[in-house]
């Protein structure tokens, strides 16, 4: 298996692949009717709420700004979403503000979880979404479905495989170049008949270092590539079951931080059995098993040399693992047309392990001979029901429950049990005293359930809604273990659970030439976990539980002027506000607008995106979330970007664009600080890429 994913992913061999089937697909389109009509290209630039509180995007289509290579920048185009940037890849998603377990990330239906303690690898590093083809965002604790705590919402990356019914050989390929070197090969295949089904779906990308607007080098080069195969069995209609393994590496610079993350292994097994048309009710039983294994190693040494001057001037390493399994049984219902029940069981258990050292015949040890020491074990176990019953006409009201048992285990707790006395000491009775490292458990049973009412109007295709729901969560690895809490036996068993109870009201407008949404929520967060950022020299970072309130909401619009020229607008903003402390919450995105300008022919199309975002005075220095921290008020700014697309035929389109138009210097309010690197100009946030220009040509058996 290890030579067939390397033979398959070198970038040589992807490309070479991609073109083959670039090849052979124009090769099949010479006998194609010529008459065929064609689908009017478009480059995606404001993603739409599609029914209450849920937003479906497909993730091959071309889009504006040209994403990176992982989830998260893809996600940044659904309005609510921003990404603290940390380089040129591996952004940390936020949801109204809301990062880490609070934003539940689904790859098939299982859970990855990255191993970094200071977030160098969040869940959608390891993502490549063009190789998926529906990415689902429901928002809020509006379900029940997908796991515990998502108190922000969850995200779904899903691929369709539905049983064959004649021989079929289909696929989608993709080729894009850009600025800084960038280079993406995609390549999705996939055969069968009624018997079964095979596909195999692999990627990669490459970046060098990007510029910012006034033309510095930002440290933010990348590699990257994934491979999944999946076989499917399909004796009849009714059953499906379905083996997946994927395998995936590479590299990416960081202009945030000391090291670099020089691998991100993955490695994926998931098994799926659906049964459908069980009983005249029952209409479908899904159980899948999955692991998901990551294994991230960062340094100092690989994609930079060690500065002398710094806090770390000897090469330096540092491996972490995570192993996620879990899996789940769920089961539909159905009485008609009135009443729909989903109901069943989920759990997924989580090691965390760490080693550190250097390079080969460094004074530390070659990292890659040292043991590795286990520190964290998460388990959860689940159980839940979510109804949707149409009790009038046009009339539905959405309901779920869900409890959670959760259990962790610290191996690594230190202990500070007299150690409150160190200081009057002598040094050597001082150094005695170190605290020894112990371990310990602590567990919770967590509550969550939701209601929502839906109507639609009578005499206008309006959907309005309105909802309530609670949500409780545990903290997460992060927050328990991370590089940024103290990592005592007093924390770990101080820190409480996160109570999250929030009001979702919203609307939905479908017309023949106008389409719009709002969405707007709000809540208070018992128990909020709020990590603090001290500056001084004698600080420590830690996380502790404060009351907070949160409010904002998202909305857009779609308007077609003519059949020729259509317009777009969507707008998104987050509030927060810490009771305990008087002040705002942190890492709060501001508000933001983006204005799309498309004119469609039925073979070509260009457009123009133009983002807003105001200025931010909201903050609140020394406090953050666990990917960063509040860096002071932020200015606004605008980015003009252009776009044009072209249908070769009707199954080639070439798309370009420039992102960034005019070259402005510019950087996110949620942010990651930016680290002192040598040879590179120091700024206060990471900077965006400033004018990037790039060209995709897409392609479909």
């Amino acid at each position: 298996m290890t030579t067939f994913y390397a033979g398959l992913l070198s970038p040589c061999a992807l490309a070479c692949a991609v073109a083959l089937a670039l090849t052979g697909t124009a090769h099949a389109d010479d006998n194609a009717d010529k008459n065929t009509h064609t689908l009017t290209p478009v480059v995606v630039t404001a993603t739409m709420q599609d029914s209450p509180l849920i937003v479906v995007t497909d993730p091959k289509q071309p889009r504006q700004p040209v994403p990176a290579s992982d989830g998260a920048d893809f996600l940044k185009s659904i309005p609510g979403f921003s990404t603290i940037r940390k380089g040129g890849s591996n952004g940390d998603p936020l949801l109204r503000g809301m990062s880490g377990s609070r934003l539940n990330i689904l790859v098939d239906g299982g859970m990855i979880a990255g191993g970094c303690p200071s977030r160098m690898d969040p869940p959608t590093a390891y993502i490549a979404p063009q190789l998926y083809d529906r990415v689902t965002l429901i928002k809020g604790p509006e379900t029940v479905l997908y796991g515990p705590g998502n108190s922000a919402g969850v995200v779904l990356f899903d691929r369709n495989f539905e049983r064959y019914t004649q021989p079929t050989l289909s696929g989608d390929a993709s080729l894009l170049f850009g600025s800084a070197g960038r280079s993406d090969q995609n390549l999705d295949l996939r055969a069968g008949d009624s018997t079964g089904y095979i596909g195999i779906s692999t990627n990669h990308t490459h970046s060098q270092d990007y510029k910012d607007g006034d033309g510095n080098r930002v440290h933010s080069q990348y590699d990257r590539w994934n491979a999944d195969a999946t076989i499917g069995w399909t004796p009849s209609d009714q059953t499906r079951i379905e083996l997946t393994v994927g395998k995936g590496n590479g590299d990416a610079a960081y202009a945030f931080s000391r090291m670099d993350g020089v691998q991100f292994l993955r490695e994926s097994t998931a098994l799926k059995w659906t049964q459908e048309h069980l009983t005249t009710h029952w209409e479908k039983l899904e159980v899948q098993a999955y692991t998901n294994y990551a294994d991230h190693v960062m340094d100092n040494y690989t994609l930079r040399t060690p500065d002398p001057a710094s806090m770390m001037p000897m090469a330096m390493a540092a491996d972490v693992d995570r192993r996620t399994s879990g899996g789940r049984a769920t089961g539909t219902w159905r009485w008609g047309d009135a009443l729909e029940l989903q109901a069943g069981v989920d759990g997924s258990v989580s090691v965390h392990t760490h080693r550190a050292g250097g390079p080969p015949g460094s004074m530390m040890g070659y990292y890659k001979d040292q043991p590795r020491m286990r520190d964290a074990r998460m388990q959860d176990i689940g159980i839940f029901a979510e109804t949707r019953w149409s009790f009038a006409q046009s009339q539905r009201l959405v309901t779920g429950v869900r409890v959670d048992r959760v259990q962790t285990r610290g191996y690594t707790l230190e202990d500070m049990a007299g150690m409150e006395h160190m200081e009057s000491m002598s040094g050597v009775d001082a150094m005695a005293m170190m605290p020894a490292q112990t371990a310990a458990d602590r567990g919770d049973t967590l509550p969550s359930g939701f209601v929502r009412y839906e109507s639609d109007l009578s005499r206008s295709p309006t959907t309005f809604y309105a909802g309530m729901g609670h949500v409780e969560r545990f903290p997460d690895y992060w927050e328990l273990f991370g590089q940024h809490v103290e990592g005592t036996l007093d924390s770990f068993r101080a820190l409480q659970p996160e109570r999250t109870t929030q009001w979702d009201i919203g609307m939905q407008y479908h017309g023949d030439r106008v389409k719009a949404w709002v969405s707007a929520y709000a809540g208070v967060v018992n128990d909020f976990i709020l990590m603090h950022y001290p500056m001084t020299s004698m600080g420590v970072d830690y996380a502790s539980n404060v009351q907070a309130r949160i409010a904002g909401g998202e909305a857009g619009a779609n308007y077609d002027f003519t059949s020729h020229w259509k317009a777009d607008v969507t707008v998104s903003y987050a509030w927060g506000e810490n009771l305990t402390e008087n002040r705002p919450l942190p890492q709060m995105p501001p508000f933001e607008a983006r204005w799309g300008l498309t004119y469609e022919a039925t073979q070509w199309s260009i457009g123009a995106l133009w983002r807003l975002a105001t200025a931010q005075h909201r903050v609140a220095d020394d406090e953050g979330n666990i990917v960063g921290q509040d860096l002071g008020p932020s200015a606004g700014f605008g980015v003009f970007s252009f776009n044009g697309a072209y249908r070769i035929d009707r199954r080639f389109t070439l798309s370009a664009g420039i992102d960034n138009l005019f070259n402005k210097t510019y950087a996110e309010h949620v942010n990651a600080a930016a680290a002192s690197l040598a040879g590179y100009v120091n700024t206060t946030r990471v900077n965006e890429p400033g004018r990037t220009l790039w060209i995709k040509l897409d392609a479909k058996l």
